[in-house]
């Protein structure tokens, strides 16, 4: 699900998944406010609940994909 998570990423900001730092403040590189809600969404479909606040809050790889792994426990 991770993969998933950057591959969904690297498609918001053009860029290929194994080329953005898990660090890299995913704001700078292009990700919005309205593209987190969509990643939100999107991954609500499969059954996966994130929080946008969260996802706001710090907007990393690293930290999304921690927040992703919380929410499949």
């Amino acid at each position: 699900m991770q993969s998933t998570l950057r591959e969904n990423v690297a498609a918001i900001i053009g860029a290929a998944p194994e080329e953005i730092p898990g660090d890299a403040n995913l704001v700078y590189l292009g990700v919005g406010s309205l593209e987190m809600m969509r990643l939100v969404t999107k991954m609500r479909r499969q059954g996966i609940t994130l929080d946008f606040s969260e996802l706001a809050a710090d907007p990393t790889l690293d930290a999304w994909e921690r927040h992703l792994r919380e929410a499949v426990r």
